[in-house]
């Protein structure tokens, strides 16, 4: 009885990249093209005000993001939207004096 194999890939904890660039860059991408086609589509040079944009913004990704690690877009973000002060207990209440009478 011989045993059952199967192959595995070696690079599963690979990034997904479409064109080279990861998917959340693709869905702002995509997401500023659909605005743009929401505000401008009506216009006579709507492929220029649409698509120019949507491009460059793709461009200045491609360039902000060379070098930085994977997720950078994902943890900047989450970072500039974080509290300034993290704390891992609440906050305490104020202090109140109790003063006696009589004393």
């Amino acid at each position: 009885m011989a045993l059952k194999t199967s192959e595995v890939y070696r690079c599963l904890e690979k990034k997904t990249l479409v064109f080279g660039f990861e998917i959340l860059d693709l869905f702002l991408v995509f997401a500023a093209l659909a605005v743009l086609n929401l505000l401008f589509g009506k216009l006579p040079y709507k492929f220029l005000f649409t698509w120019g944009p949507a491009l460059a913004l793709g461009v200045f990704l491609r360039l902000v993001k060379a070098g930085k690690p994977d997720n950078f877009l994902a943890h900047w973000l989450k970072f500039q939207f974080s509290p300034g002060v993290l704390s891992a207990f609440s906050l305490a209440p104020p202090r109140r004096r109790f003063i006696r009478k009589g004393k």
